[in-house]
């Protein structure tokens, strides 16, 4: 199946993908679920510097991800550029907090020692809203990734040309390959 990006402002079709199908999909999970055997066991601090970087990268690459905004869901400039500006600050939020918000937490208990321990899941899902492209999948992004899970994004359709973009920016980041994902699916295969 086909999928378009069209301008919202003058109907222009900006790009068209081909949706993964469901062997594309299933491989694209089983990558992601690999790579999360061993992110799991990256130290918060390896983790942060990926974070740190994904800021550097959003902020030098911001006029053009504003610009991709505006082409894809008619995003003023100036709220893309805030949007893009407040999904670094997020990157770097967890990035130097994520380590203390999941240590250990000490129970008081008639037992030796009661504690409650975080531990990531897996794979983790994101399914995302057009109006804030970028913002709604790093405020998830961050925080999951930082707490040892892998992740995969099903954006709306009619934004692929930002997930692929974020995909990028993860994968320029340095990011171990697969931690980061975005799918290609409609709705109906989610």
């Amino acid at each position: 199946m086909l999928i378009q990006s069209i301008n919202p402002a003058n109907g222009n079709v900006l790009n068209t993908w081909q949706t993964h199908d469901k062997e594309e999909r299933d491989k694209i999970l089983d990558q992601t679920h690999k790579a999360f055997k061993e992110w799991k066991n990256i130290s918060f601090s390896e983790r942060s510097k990926y974070f740190i970087s994904a800021a550097a990268l959003l902020r030098s690459r911001k006029d053009q991800l504003a610009e991709l905004m505006a082409l894809e869901m008619g995003k003023p400039i100036q709220g893309g550029l805030a949007e893009i500006e407040k999904c670094a600050h997020v990157c770097e939020y967890y990035a130097n907090h994520a380590e203390g918000f999941l240590k250990d937490e000490i129970v008081e208990t008639d037992a030796g020692k009661s504690y409650v321990n975080f531990q990531p899941l897996g794979v983790i899902l994101a399914v995302m809203p057009w109006n804030f492209p970028f913002w709604q999948v790093f405020r998830f992004l961050a925080p999951t990734m930082m707490a040892g899970n892998t992740a995969v994004l099903k954006h709306a359709s009619n934004v692929f040309g930002c997930a692929l973009e974020i995909e990028n920016i993860i994968r320029d980041a340095g990011f171990p390959e697969n931690t980061f994902r975005t799918l290609l699916i409609g709705s109906d295969q989610v």
